[in-house]
């Protein structure tokens, strides 16, 4: 794992930004760094510490050492004939399969890192090696011959790229704050995501970021720079998880096929020459992957991470349970809101681009517990919910599919059974949303007291900038199951989460790996008939809690809430009630002209009283102020 950055320039010319990006993303590779500077009239410069060097194309590689620790894995990597150089960030879980395979075509390697594998593998095949890739990437490659830089990003985006044009060429990083750094990127807040993310709390989907003037790679594409000319084009994709027929498989040969699928994916990021722990929430996702990781390495030193609440819903017996059973090393952080105001501006700047809700900091706090602790990798459950129907909405999106499909007895038997499952809430209610014509969908949410432009938002401001003042959710087919789970996959959930688990963990030099998450065990979930995923008796996740029969604790499979890393958020903002005033009240919000300050303080005087209820639209008020703050955002 590391952090990457780089220049095309439109001549050649002085690099001086790789210095502020070595500095910038020291984080996420403490351990070395280095850079390399090309031109087509001269060899390629290259070093560790910056010497004020010249050209056309600057790479620049911060350093976290998880596979071969030796020089020998150093970056930028050159291909052995010069043409090619790459930056990358990330791990190739198959690349020891992938060595083998180059090396009877005639290839040699001087180390054990992926990234040679890699290097080889894009000389070999050029952008048809990316489907043979598991694991998590963004590189940027340069072909001096073709006289071309390719920017690519992984599957599911578990591994972040940015990019940006500014007036000397292109730039790209890891991380938004270094590209800010670049003469002429502006500040401005990009109009219509911002009112995605204050109404519907959405972000990272696509390739608009929050800032007007910076995009990221999206998952699943490549972009390629011509360097004789620098146009930006669109990004392509090279892979998208396919919705087919359902496959026509029982329900124990589903669970056959996943459990082998998971535990090979399990075995796979397990590969490190660093120590390996776990976050645990005591969830089934968390304790599948602790689980796993014992049954196949019973003799693994095994650190888990655990986040206790401190007031309301805690699942730090669960988590007790299943690392008794594992006979793991347990480490426990239990974060207050004092801590949380205190940690807020280093929050906020780590992330970059604002957030969801305070269960960020749980997870924040998480991984600076493992850094204390001594621990490089990680294994986190992220991406399980959105593939395994792990959310209450999509019991919702289950009933929707019974009655598009004209299959009402099983529907009404669905709705009935649904009522006595904790994790699946007001089921009817988020079927009528799927159900609905979309003419009708402002009538019905304004019936609902869920606007699409509450009170509190400058409405003005929106239409002046053209912006869309309408819902995310996509038209879905018979099977509505199955499209929202593609769609949470790619759009409306995973990007953010992933975003946060990685700058969580970055700012902390951390690698976290993400096991759920391949190409062939999700095409595996998505396409398996709806109630494997989501059984008849209202059980979310159903074909993988077999799937994990002796092998999680039974107790655990057997559970039926969902909390994971909840904080008690309602808890924490009365408790915090004059700290919000105060930001309410500031200057700050007052040059947010997309929020009505007066409104907005109503709306949570209101909610203090109980006179309406909370939701994280409090949160979103108090990140986006923080964000404005913290990076001098421009909202004229």
């Amino acid at each position: 794992m590391c952090g990457i950055a780089g220049l095309a320039l439109r001549k050649p010319g002085a690099l001086n930004w790789a210095g502020r990006a070595l500095e910038g993303l020291h984080h996420r590779g403490p351990d070395d760094q280095g850079w390399l500077a090309w031109s087509p009239s001269a060899a390629a410069h290259r070093g560790k510490t910056w010497n004020e060097a010249q050209g056309l194309v600057l790479l620049v590689h911060r350093r976290l050492s998880i596979l071969d620790l030796s020089e020998l894995g150093w970056q930028p990597m050159s291909s052995p004939d010069g043409r090619y150089h790459l930056v990358f960030n990330g791990e190739i879980y198959n690349y020891l399969e992938l060595r083998q395979e180059l090396k009877a075509l005639g290839h040699c390697f001087r180390s054990h890192s992926d990234t040679e594998v890699l290097l080889a593998a894009w000389a070999h095949w050029g952008t048809a090696c990316l489907e043979r890739l598991v694991g998590m990437f963004a590189f940027a490659v340069l072909d001096t011959q073709e006289q071309s830089l390719h920017l690519v990003r992984d599957f599911f985006g578990i591994k972040p790229l940015y990019y940006c044009a500014f007036a000397e060429g292109v730039g790209f990083a890891s991380e938004i704050p270094v590209l800010l750094e670049l003469p002429g990127v502006g500040r401005q807040v990009h109009p219509q995501g911002l009112y995605r993310y204050l109404r519907f709390g959405l972000t990272d989907d696509g390739a608009q970021t929050l800032f007007s003037d910076i995009r990221q790679i999206p998952a699943a594409h490549y972009l390629r720079l011509d360097l004789n000319n620098l146009q930006l084009t669109e990004p392509q994709r090279y892979w998208q998880p396919r919705l087919q027929n359902p496959l026509e498989l029982s329900f124990e040969e589903a669970a056959e096929a996943v459990r082998a699928q998971f535990l090979e994916n399990v075995r796979l990021h397990l590969r490190s020459d660093v120590p390996v722990g776990a976050a645990l929430s005591g969830g089934i996702d968390s304790s599948a992957i602790v689980a796993a990781m014992r049954h196949l390495e019973p003799g693994l030193e095994l650190h888990t991470f655990t986040y206790v609440a401190d007031n309301g819903v805690s699942e730090e017996p669960w988590a007790d349970l299943v690392g008794q059973a594992a006979g793991v090393q347990a480490h426990k952080v239990k974060p207050s809101a004092s801590e949380l105001v205190a940690d807020l501006d280093e929050l906020v700047r780590v992330q970059g681009e604002p957030f969801g809700s305070t269960s960020i900091y749980a997870q924040y706090r998480v991984f600076r517990l493992a850094q204390e602790a001594g621990i490089k990798v990680m294994l986190d459950g992220q991406g399980a919910d959105e593939v395994l129907a792990g959310y209450a909405v999509y019991g919702g999106a289950r009933l929707a599919s019974l009655v598009r499909q004209g299959r009402w007895l099983e529907a009404l038997a669905f709705l009935r059974t649904s009522r006595l499952e904790p994790a699946l809430k007001d089921t009817w209610k988020s079927a009528i949303g799927f159900l609905i014509p979309a003419s009708l969908e402002p009538l019905a949410r304004r019936l609902a007291g869920q606007e699409l432009a509450p009170p509190w938002l400058n409405t003005t401001w929106f239409t002046e900038r053209n912006v869309q003042l309408a819902s995310p959710r996509a038209a879905h087919g018979r099977e509505v199951l199955r499209h929202e789970l593609l769609q949470s996959l790619t759009e409306t959930s995973l990007p953010k989460l992933l975003r946060y688990e990685d700058r969580n963990s970055m700012a902390h030099s951390i690698e976290s790996r993400v096991p759920f998450l391949t190409p062939k065990l999700v095409e595996l979930l998505l396409n398996l008939p709806e109630a494997h995923i989501l059984s008849p008796q209202g059980q979310t996740k159903a074909v993988f809690r077999r799937a994990m029969q002796g092998l999680v604790p039974q107790a655990i499979l057997d559970r039926k809430d969902k909390v994971g890393f909840a904080t008690p958020e309602q808890h924490w903002l009365h408790q915090l009630a004059p700290w919000v005033h105060q930001l309410l009240d500031s200057e700050t919000l007052g040059r947010i002209y997309p929020i009505q300050q007066t409104a907005v303080k109503e709306e949570f005087a209101a909610i203090l009283a109980g006179r309406k209820p909370f939701d994280f639209r409090v949160w979103r008020w108090i990140n986006l102020i923080a964000w404005a703050r913290a990076f001098h955002v421009q909202f004229n």
